[in-house]
């Protein structure tokens, strides 16, 4: 009886998911160098930052600041995932599996699950040093956070392969992802608050999806688990992954032709 569609997606993408997971394993120089940056903030900056707020302990500024540093680490250590890509497109490699009988999906889908897999394991790291820090978030914000963070890892994958297979070419794509990368960050509101921003850099930041990003994890820290913020933040971040996944799936079927 032949398989469906559905079937022979979710059966390459585990194979595909396997096999992306090794590679890591065998070689997992680069995200450990991902995760370096923000335990480096975790571990220097937020004690600078509670230091400029008087009568605030440390616990409640590791609150605040440690959603950022894990929406820091959804977007930098997924939105440049796409470099190995291009290297494997010019080795042939993905030539040669787009036009084998593995399913065109499942060839981007493993990856992405890969990314977010590796993602998941620095969020957890991030967390534990903020608790020996002695940051004492909500438990189910905790978790809530950890699946936004994710989703937010689907969106810079997705967004980072499908320009990768477009350009094809290693600068264009460092120099459209430097120029994006960096005021998205910096109108997040992760290292100051917005509120200390003049007005017209508070109206940009709303057009920042990581901005609501941001502002639902320092909710869900606090366990203000009601807040507007959040169901904004998941239905924005939501969309965005979907269209970035379809984006990436439609940019690897147009090179299989």
């Amino acid at each position: 009886m032949p398989r469906s569609p559905e079937t022979s997606v979710l059966k390459h993408t585990a194979l595909f998911l396997g096999y992306e997971l090794r590679n890591t394993a065998r070689n997992p120089v680069w995200p450990l160098f991902g995760i370096l940056q923000p335990v480096l903030y975790m571990l220097m900056f937020a004690p600078l930052l509670a230091n400029t707020t008087p009568g605030v302990p440390l616990s409640e500024t590791l609150r605040q600041f440690t959603p950022g540093v894990m929406v820091m680490i959804a977007l930098f250590g997924s939105m440049f995932v796409g470099f190995g890509l291009i290297r494997e497109i010019r080795d042939g490699v993905l030539e040669r599996l787009a036009v084998s009988p593995a399913s065109r999906p499942a060839i981007v889908l493993g990856r992405i699950l890969r990314d977010v897999i590796v993602l998941v394991l620095q969020a957890l790291l991030i967390a534990a040093i903020g608790l020996l820090m002695g940051m004492r978030p909500s438990a189910p914000g905790l978790i809530l956070m950890i699946v936004l963070m994710a989703l937010t890892g689907v969106f810079a994958s997705g967004v980072s392969y499908a320009l990768a297979l477009a350009l094809r070419d290693e600068n264009g794509l460092s120099q459209i992802l430097q120029f994006f990368a960096l005021p998205l960050i910096l109108l997040t509101g992760i290292l100051l608050p917005m509120s200390l921003a003049p007005a017209w850099m508070q109206a940009v930041a709303r057009a920042n999806p990581l901005y609501y990003a941001v502002e639902a994890g320092r909710a869900l820290f606090t366990g203000r688990l009601s807040d507007g913020s959040i169901v904004v933040a998941f239905a924005v971040m939501l969309v965005l992954a979907l269209l970035a996944l379809r984006w990436s799936v439609a940019s690897m079927r147009r090179l299989a032709g």
